[in-house]
């Protein structure tokens, strides 16, 4: 039987191929640009990343942005180059990784004009008008003003268009984009706001559409007979604007270029929109900004919306929403999702939870991570791969003691290399910190990350699970496994916070809380203040989840956000619209410097400046410790492993140092990759490419 013919025959649409201009490709699945934060220096793990998907099944995979000239400069945010030959051939390792799987490597060429800062070019960023993208993220922020665009600096963004497009082809690439979203230079001349040309490039629809075309058209001249050129756009704000003839100015756009791309690649306007984390952006949630287009070109279409639902899928084919799937985090989570379905196991599909983990790499400029798939960005430089695992290094047996995130991942990567494993938790359920965080608003498909695992182990016959089982250090010595794994997370404290931007002092007295305490079932009194310098979800999460219970709740944090570093997971400004809907006062910028039961002293952060908040329940979400009390129990009876049989004690994940979930998933990984290696720490060095020596750009 051949893997097609074990596939659902309701999901076998999805791997007929889509003809793309002059090239086809072979199934539904397209993995769509998307950042990955692995730039030309680091070109092998960027051919590991992405061919890997290509042997995961995905029919087309494409890269993320790739400027086409030094005036597209946006360090230090990491994106591709197509400047030079070097280039040329640190793509080129990409394009053969995907092809020696069957698949259609795409690049997305592109032009930031006013949205990059040109950091190191220092060159003048490029605008229709003059507009500056004024972003509220510091990472973006900059103080060099864009110029306005002449005709000749119009002629030379299309002809440095062409020449990246030919160097693409050079490279190897199949499919060529043109790209006219996300603000950056294409998406300037499409908006209004933007643009306020009076030449033929400014004022109506058609005058503003002229130069997106012109660069199609640029494109396909140079590379159209032997590559797909694809039109990458953003619909959200042209959809919700009137045009005198068509439905919106979308509309009109797509009509005015309906058949000019081989492909229409839609998305929304901007990073949060677009890749709206799970909280708030259900699977498929682009649907109703892109639903027209297909109507109006008899191009194929590409879209994404977190797609993980072989279901869903099907209905947006059949329904004439898309032609093909595009998947950008669920490449990331499982690049052998499509594999999956077409041989009959989606019930193996490791599932993106929606957590934006991976965008956040971008933002802090380092190679892609993701929550549920430890691998993504390992395949190269550890020899990781998300299905295969290399038989263990002996039948030792190992005790891991916690169920949570790391504790679950290590157990089931040692189970899958052969190494008999038992795993045993204090509590009834896995899961961790888990199992109170995804009772939280919005996170239930965090539970993916418990769900998975729990699955996959319950298939293997090495495994044993062992819930309810609190183990002591005797425990462990009596249990004659030779390696103990201690996966006992972490726990919240009531420290406070200082000027100095570190934890200090503990508050004590009646009606202190923790998260820890909140999970435990303790509803606190109203008025309620959480105080917030984690930064991350828990703080605002739990300033919901109390307002939700119908308690007077109050918000406050020495940074100038809430839950700030969800800037980094594009959730932060519905974090704010979550808060202002439930009646969450908000007080930036403060320390919590005191609480007597019935009123909490602030103090401004920089200023001093005092003020009081009503409160008689406080809750701290600041700072974390190991919960290693087991640890130091056990390593003080070191002297009876020996005879215990006991070669090795370690803790991982949360209980040797606090983190994320991407943080403790990775931790478990690593150790259960590890286990009997000898060089437990390294991993390859990638090297840019030289071969030419320095030149002009």
């Amino acid at each position: 039987m051949s893997k097609l013919e074990r596939c659902n025959p309701k999901y076998q649409v999805l791997f007929e191929p889509v003809q793309i201009g002059p090239v086809t490709a072979p199934n539904r699945f397209y993995q769509v640009p998307h950042a990955s934060g692995m730039t030309e220096a680091y070109p092998r793990v960027r051919a590991g990343f992405r061919g890997m998907k290509a042997e995961g099944g995905w029919g087309v995979v494409s890269t993320g942005v790739v400027s086409t000239h030094p005036s597209c400069d946006d360090t230090p945010l990491p994106y591709g180059h197509l400047w030079d030959d070097n280039d040329v051939r640190s793509h080129a390792l990409m394009t053969e990784a995907v092809h020696a799987h069957g698949a259609l490597a795409a690049v997305e060429i592109w032009h930031g004009g006013g949205s990059v800062m040109n950091r190191t070019s220092r060159i003048a960023p490029y605008s229709p008008s003059g507009i500056p993208w004024a972003a509220t993220h510091v990472g973006f922020m900059g103080n060099h003003r864009p110029r306005v665009m002449s005709k000749d600096d119009i002629r030379d963004v299309i002809g440095w268009q062409a020449a990246a497009a030919r160097r693409a082809r050079q490279a190897g690439f199949d499919i060529v984009y043109v790209y006219a979203g996300m603000g950056y230079l294409g998406y300037q001349f499409l908006l209004e706001e933007y643009n306020q040309r009076t030449d033929e490039y400014g004022g109506s629809v058609a005058n503003r559409v002229r130069f997106v075309r012109e660069l199609l058209e640029a494109t396909k001249d140079a590379v159209g007979a032997d590559c797909g050129v694809a039109l990458r756009i953003s619909l959200e704000e042209l959809r919700a604007r009137p045009s005198e003839h068509y439905a919106s100015q979308g509309h009109e756009v797509v009509a005015l270029m309906a058949d000019l791309p081989d492909l229409w690649d839609v998305k929304m306007d901007s990073s949060p929109t677009d890749c709206g984390a799970s909280r708030f952006r259900a699977e498929g949630s682009h649907e109703p900004t892109i639903d027209f287009v297909k109507s109006m070109t008899g191009k194929p279409v590409v879209g994404v919306g977190r797609f993980t639902s072989p279901d869903t899928m099907v209905s947006q084919v059949k329904r004439g929403v898309l032609d093909l799937v595009g998947g950008a985090r669920p490449s990331i989570a499982d690049p052998f999702l499509p594999n999956k379905i077409r041989e009959g196991r989606e019930d193996e599909i490791r599932e993106c939870i929606g957590c934006n983990i991976c965008i956040s790499s971008w933002h802090d400029g380092v190679p892609v991570r993701c929550t549920q798939n430890p691998t993504a960005g390992e395949e190269w430089r550890r020899g990781w791969h998300p299905e295969r695992v290399p038989a263990s290094g002996s039948n030792d047996a190992v005790l891991i003691v916690g169920g949570g995130p790391s504790g679950l991942e290590a157990g089931l990567t040692l189970a899958r290399r052969g190494y008999p494993v038992t795993i045993a938790d204090a509590r009834e359920q896995w899961g961790g910190r888990l199992l109170f965080e995804t009772t939280l608003p919005g996170l239930k498909t965090w539970g993916r990350v418990v769900d998975y695992r729990i699955n996959a182990l319950m298939q293997l016959d090495n495994v044993a699970l062992y819930p309810g089982n609190e183990m002591g250090a005797e425990d462990l010595l009596a249990m004659e496994h030779p390696h103990i794994v201690l996966a006992t997370g972490a726990r919240w404290t009531r420290h406070l916070y200082s000027a100095l931007e570190i934890p200090v002092g503990v508050l004590q007295g009646d009606g202190v809380y923790t998260p820890d305490d909140i999970a435990a079932g303790i509803v606190p009194q109203g008025p309620v203040l959480v105080y917030d310098f984690d930064n991350y979800y828990l703080g605002g999460l739990l300033a919901e989840h109390l307002a939700d219970q119908g308690l007077e709740v109050h918000y406050a944090t020495p940074t100038g956000n809430v839950s700030a570093w969800t800037i980094m997971t594009n959730e932060l400004p519905f974090v704010h619209q979550a808060l202002a809907q439930r009646g969450v006062e908000v007080a930036t910028l403060s320390l919590l410097q005191g609480f007597d039961g019935e009123q909490a002293q602030l103090s401004h952060i920089f200023t001093g400046a005092p003020q009081a908040v009503a409160a008689k329940s406080v809750v701290i979400v600041g700072h974390r410790q190991p919960n290693d009390a087991l640890f130091h129990a056990l390593m003080a009876r070191e002297g009876e492993f020996a005879d215990a049989g006991i070669k090795s004690v370690t803790r991982i994940g949360d209980a040797l140092a606090p983190g994320a979930i991407v943080h403790a998933v990775h931790s478990g990984h690593l150790y259960a990759m590890n286990l009997d290696s000898d060089n437990p720490d390294t991993f390859l060095r990638d090297m840019p490419i030289a071969v030419d020596p320095p030149g002009l750009v």
